[in-house]
């Protein structure tokens, strides 16, 4: 993997299975248009002419002509024909033209599935070559359908993934010896971590290679892979200060079939195979669900999963709104400025008001001279929006940085992650991530990484891989929490979880407990994003589910089987 050299890809497609050796060189994908356009000089004639321009939803005889043709062309080993098929014809065939040469790909089998509206599946079964090794290699993609405004002509969408599903804008299809040798993954006792035991672990192994295959000691093999289009090294955020190269964000190169194996190198990771092991158990069995476990005392990454494993990594790498699983840190801010104190009286009424929006609490529940520790266990909402109006719009943004770590920018766990934002604001918007709401984003990982400070007191850095194999330095954060607001918060976290609406999935788990629920308003969900946070002992963890409604009753349980799992 590493930074490999470039060539480019190829694809699929077509009804009456043809073979073909695709013949080219182009080196890159260029973006084009190709799109013709009709020009009427007015009058009753150019009226006619542009009636005649079919409109509309596609028929399905146009799907399947417009792709029938498109993947024989392309079967036929006649890129050129294939790409005028397209609607951008340079990209497509750059694209198709490399294909051969950068995959070292012979002749392709395609197959056309079964259309599906504008969509077209099709398989694609080739056979790779490097010097005197040939393996066969076969995959499935989709292509689409389009009509061309300017003339009503259906022709495929052209997008990289029509060549490979894995390939996105700039990425190239390589085979060759690969830059970065192979690596055995390992948990924190020894055992060996693959995709295949443990599937929510297969973008981050691909990275961990990436980022260590050079420093564990193996030696390259010969791959076809997925080589990612390259990013700036450095930006510069609005202030001038350099922001991160956007390595966080970036895919690793993925390979897609070896040829010849290289020697592996070993990685030992902060991963528990017991803790994986039930994380991944658990989202199996839920949709839209992601979680972590850490240990608070060090940092240490226990395990993370996520219910569509070949999706986007929402338990490290996600950005949601928390929604009253914030309420940690608004608390501790509260706590520490002497606006709440555990059990002095605190307000709770059924709306407070802050920046022209009106608050409530769910389904509309007050707290008669209750305290602040009541509010805190039922997760009251106006007991902090009635506070909005004591505080500066910069309050929450500070502690979330300089005691929790959250939104710096800073965390370098070993693999790509989210740090969480919080963004200052004003008027209803602050007063809105009070509660987790407004601007606030986080996930997971972040909020794992709350409560366990919330316990300690002091901000640990999450991590994957020891800082020791690449000598990287862990965020810090600037101060711990003030002794008296850590005693309090931690005593309101774990009423909450004994006697609070955090009971219920915490019931049993012993004494040394803590946790906050949470649920996220989404635009356009009918039911909300539920978070639960908790610790148990030395063990921290954090569940969303998206669409799943109250925390308590949806991502509780998810976390309460990780805890006792781990």
């Amino acid at each position: 993997m590493g930074k490999r050299r470039r060539e480019v890809r190829r694809e699929p497609g077509t009804n009456n299975t043809r073979k073909y050796a695709v013949i080219g060189a182009a080196a890159a994908v260029v973006i084009g248009a190709g799109v013709g356009a009709w020009a009427f000089t007015g009058g009753d004639e150019a009226a006619d002419q542009a009636d005649a321009i079919p409109t509309g939803p596609l028929t399905a005889a146009e799907v399947k002509g417009a792709a029938t043709k498109f993947l024989d062309a392309w079967a036929a080993g006649e890129p050129a024909r294939a790409a005028r098929q397209t609607d951008a014809p340079t990209a497509a065939q750059a694209a198709l033209d490399a294909y051969a040469k950068s995959a070292r790909t012979g002749p392709v089998e395609i197959q056309k599935g079964k259309r599906a509206k504008a969509k077209v599946p099709f398989s694609v079964a080739t056979t790779v070559t490097w010097e005197k090794t040939d393996k066969p290699w076969a995959y499935e993609s989709e292509l689409t359908v389009v009509r061309r405004a300017a003339d009503g002509r259906p022709l495929v969408h052209w997008q990289p993934s029509v060549l490979h599903p894995d390939l996105a804008e700039g990425d190239q299809l390589v085979t060759g010896e690969a830059g970065t040798p192979p690596i055995r993954a390992l948990d924190r006792d020894g055992g060996e971590l693959t995709k295949e035991k443990y599937p929510s672990l297969g973008a981050v192994l691909d990275s961990l290679r990436e980022r260590y295959g050079e420093k564990a000691g193996g030696t390259p093999g010969v791959e076809l892979r997925v080589v990612r289009a390259e990013k700036p090294e450095k930006e510069k955020k609005a202030d001038g200060a350099e922001a991160k190269s956007g390595d966080d964000d970036e895919l690793p190169d993925k390979t897609l079939l070896t040829l010849a194996e290289g020697k592996e190198g070993t990685l030992r990771t902060t991963l528990s195979a017991k803790a994986q092991a039930t994380a991944e158990k658990e989202v199996a069995e839920r949709k839209k669900a992601s979680v972590v476990a850490l240990r608070p005392s060090t940092g240490e990454i226990l395990a993370f999963a996520n219910s569509n494993p070949e999706g986007f990594n929402v338990a490290l790498q996600g950005s949601l709104a928390p929604g009253s699983t914030m309420k940690i840190v608004s608390a501790s801010m509260l706590l520490e400025k002497d606006l709440a104190g555990i059990d002095k009286k605190h307000p709770c009424p059924k709306y407070s008001s802050y920046g022209g929006w009106k608050f409530q609490n769910v389904e509309k529940f007050k707290i008669t001279g209750g305290t602040f520790r009541d509010s805190f266990g039922a997760s009251c909402n106006t007991a902090f929006i009635s506070q909005a109006k004591k505080l500066k719009d910069d309050d929450l943004t500070k502690q979330s940085q300089q005691v929790f770590g959250l939104g710096k920018d800073d965390w370098a766990i070993g693999v790509p992650s989210f740090d969480g934002a919080v963004p200052v604001q004003s008027d209803a918007s602050m007063a809105a991530s009070l509660i987790g709401q407004g601007g606030v984003r986080a996930n997971p990982l972040n909020m794992a990484s709350v409560v366990a400070t919330a316990k300690t007191g002091e901000f640990h850095q999450p991590y994957l891989v020891s800082p020791e194999v690449d000598g990287r330095s862990l965020a810090k954060a600037e101060r711990k929490l003030s002794a008296s607001a850590q005693s309090q918060l931690k005593a309101l976290l774990t009423h909450t979880a004994v006697a609070g609406s955090g009971a219920e999935p915490m019931a049993g788990l012993g004494s040394d407990v803590g946790a906050k629920t949470g649920s996220a308003e989404v635009d356009n969900q009918k039911k909300p994003n539920g978070w639960f946070t908790a610790w148990r002992g030395d063990v921290a963890a954090a569940a969303v589910i998206q669409e799943g409604g109250r925390g308590g009753a949806s991502a509780g349980p998810l976390v309460r089987a990780v805890l006792l799992g781990s």
